[in-house]
């Protein structure tokens, strides 16, 4: 009697569903159907359809084929309009329409305007989605100064030419119990011990975050090889951003579609920093040798100072090995490093100390290796942090931190020109140095690693890239951050003298000479001091400079020079020669790495795919 009464009832409620047939399919008998919400005249709504990027959606074609997609995710009050047209490749690609720019922790409503197919009939549609995404999510150490969902957002001025912007921001979480417990120690040395949680976004101009990294299914402080600090990430010419971590580097689309996750090869170690996606579709990745025999015969893994360049499938096919092509044992710049801040290895109780000639000697005639300041192969003597590969001559532009300078070698392994101060360069290097020289083509003056006039070198630098669309043979123009520590080969007597500037040079390789021609940032002073990572580079679809200071904005302690809270990271854009911010936004308490202008139309393409 209870079963009959139960079965009546089902059949019941199954009659109700059925009446709302265009707002659920619940199958049975009728034959193969669905049983989620639908919306709209199109398929199931799947989030974050890849695991890695919540605030993603794809809309289900449903069978249709589909074509001529808008895509509209409606702003918030006075929030920013996105809006993007869907190649047909994309929707393809991903059996349906690719929404991104969700607002996390709120009902979206996403308009999408289409044309759907099906054996010959077309219809164009508008149909309105009503999409819940969910709040960002990051691993924390528990620490005070995480008082954000990755980080605050002030946004101080956006020129209305600027105003489609959406900025990819690459920082780093602070350091924590279960990160950074694993150290290399066969043969001896490396940087695997260098590992932090990452923090990666998409920010729009009005300051909300649109899109968020959720590494958690691919990155794992327990595995050596799923960990390390996430760096060098680049939107590529199909529009797909590439990345390394630890002993990985790979390649996904924004919706976090994996298009490739690889291992290092074994010849390699400890990828960090620069990840450059070359034009001739190779990759040119800032790595370190897993066993590089020593003069001294001692077997180590070395310290950020290799160049390995893969091609699309992954076989190496040239390295740039730095310990045999520069003078490892150049140590000016080493000794007057703030060993407080010896790139993310901030130590507070190392403020403001240098290495002394006796402490430099006795840690290089000892068998300490590994992430250590010090000079030859297996410790932090090279400290690369950009590699860009210039097609032009076949040359590859590096940044070496722990040189103070900017070196262009070749496909022989040759020095071609080396900008940065001339003290302590030997014969062979030396007379490689740029010399600077005036608007006029006049020498500057210059004594020691001090000139006359604007002109300076930059100091523990990053990002030293040439600007392609400016450049014509031997006259290039190059742009760096000049984080500033150890300016002029010395400490400054006040921890609140240093400064950071945006630079770019015009170099005639031919004459071998270097012309400042821009720089932001003295006249701020200690404001925008950044004594770690930071970016630099030229965008060619707004003609302007974009430069991320990245761990600047934090108070210090004078008497140290330490960080006294989180930095504050400032985003600013320049039309090209101005030194007045178009645009000016400020993070609020993160660890910066580097920023840059994201294209959702470069993502959504389907004419860069074709190339």
């Amino acid at each position: 009697m209870h079963s009959v009464k139960f079965t009546a009832l089902s059949c019941a409620m199954l009659g109700v569903f059925a009446l709302s047939a265009d707002a659920f399919a619940m199958g049975g008998p009728s034959g193969p159907s669905t049983n989620y919400i639908m919306q709209g005249h199109l398929g199931e709504v799947m989030m974050n359809p890849y695991g890695t990027a919540p605030l993603t959606a794809i809309i289900r074609d449903n069978g249709y084929t589909l074509h001529d997609v808008t895509v509209r995710i409606v702003p918030k009050p006075n929030g920013y309009d996105l809006k993007y047209k869907v190649s047909d490749a994309q929707l393809l690609t991903h059996g349906g329409i690719p929404v991104f720019g969700l607002y996390p922790d709120y009902l979206n409503h996403v308009e999408v305007t289409y044309t759907r197919e099906l054996r010959g009939k077309r219809e164009t549609m508008t149909d309105t989605y009503q999409l819940y995404a969910p709040p960002v999510y990051t691993e924390v150490a528990g620490i005070p100064t995480e008082r954000h969902a990755l980080f605050g957002v002030e946004v101080k001025k956006v020129d209305p030419e600027f105003k489609d912007r959406l900025y990819y921001i690459n920082n780093i979480a602070e350091k924590s119990g279960i990160g950074t417990r694993a150290v290399w120690n066969n043969p001896a040395g490396g940087a695997l011990q260098w590992n932090f949680w990452p923090q990666n976004a998409v920010i729009d101009t009005k300051g909300d975050i649109r899109w968020f990294l959720f590494a958690n299914p691919i990155y794992d402080l327990n595995d050596m090889y799923q960990a390390g600090v996430m760096m060098g990430f680049k939107q590529n010419d199909d529009g797909m951003i590439s990345w390394g971590y630890g002993q990985r580097y790979v390649k996904y689309d924004i919706m976090g579609r994996e298009v490739f996750n690889r291992l290092l090869p074994y010849r390699f170690n400890d990828i960090s920093h620069s990840v450059d996606d070359a034009q001739n579709g190779h990759y040119f990745l800032r790595v370190a040798s897993s066993n590089y025999l020593r003069p001294d015969g001692k077997h180590v893994r070395t310290v950020r100072d290799v160049i390995a360049e893969v091609d699309q499938n992954g076989v190496v096919v040239d390295e740039w090995r730095l310990a045999d092509i520069l003078d490892p044992y150049r140590d000016n710049v080493l000794k007057v490093l703030d060993q407080g801040a010896v790139c993310l290895n901030i130590d507070a109780s190392m403020a403001g100390k240098t290495l002394t000639d006796e402490e430099l000697a006795a840690a290089d005639k000892s068998d300490a290796f590994g992430d250590i300041v010090g000079t030859g192969a297996g410790r932090n003597w090279a400290h690369v942090n950009s590699v860009d590969y210039d097609p032009e001559d076949d040359s590859i532009i590096i940044s070496s931190r722990h040189q103070s300078a900017i070196i262009k070698i070749g496909r022989d392994k040759e020095v071609k020109w080396i900008l940065g101060s001339p003290e302590g360069w030997k014969k062979g290097w030396a007379e490689k140095v740029l010399k600077p020289v005036d608007s006029k083509g006049n020498p500057i003056k210059c004594e020691g690693s001090k000139c006359e006039g604007d002109f300076d070198w930059t100091w523990t630098q990053h990002t030293a890239f040439k600007i392609d669309e400016k450049s014509k043979g031997d006259i290039i123009y190059v742009s760096a951050f000049d984080n500033g520590d150890g300016r002029g080969m010395e400490q400054p007597a006040l921890p609140d003298e240093k400064y950071s500037r945006g630079v770019i040079f015009k170099i005639d390789q031919k004459k071998g000479t270097v012309e400042q021609i821009w720089e932001f940032g003295k006249e701020r002073g200690h404001e925008l001091f950044s004594a770690v990572t930071s970016l630099v580079e030229y965008q060619p679809d707004h003609d302007s400079i974009m430069m991320y200071s990245a761990t600047s904005g934090a108070e210090y302690d004078l008497k140290t020079g330490a960080f006294a809270t989180a930095p504050n990271p400032t985003i600013f854009e320049f039309k090209w020669g101005s030194t007045t911010p178009s645009v000016e936004i400020q993070l609020k308490d993160c660890t910066g790495y580097q920023a840059w202008p994201f294209s959702i139309e470069k993502a959504m393409s389907q004419e860069v795919l074709k190339k």
